[in-house]
């Protein structure tokens, strides 16, 4: 079984950085893929961006690229969402996830993170 916590949220004006960090615990996650997802009010949780479990591969969702960036520190079990140029749709619950070593798919979550972008 995996845990895993977020910190890092916060209030931020719009134009500004924040970054995210994901610490696992219970087992190791460097054989699992990663991701962050987000939720605004009223919406459905959206993909942000994964990293494969080696760190060298990334992929972002559109609406982030070029803003975000998704890393790792597997010595630390840690997973980091760096988000630079925060605009007010950027608003919202942000979570890590990690993926079934067996089928790929983000099994286990967070409990979130708060993001919130003042204009």
């Amino acid at each position: 079984q995996v845990q895993l916590v977020e910190a890092g949220g916060g209030l931020v004006q719009a134009g500004g950085s924040l970054r995210l960090s994901c610490t696992a615990s219970g087992r190791t996650v460097t054989s699992l893929g990663m991701g962050w997802f987000r939720q605004a009010p009223g919406k459905e949780r959206e993909f942000v961006a994964g990293i494969v479990r080696g760190g060298d591969n990334a992929w972002y969702a559109d609406s982030v690229k070029g803003r975000f960036t998704i890393s790792r520190d597997n010595a630390k079990n840690t997973v980091y969402l760096q988000m630079s140029s925060l605009q007010p749709e950027d608003t919202a619950v942000y979570y890590c996830a990690a993926t079934n070593i067996l089928t790929g798919a983000y099994t286990y979550w967070g409990q979130g993170t708060q993001v919130t972008v003042s204009s």
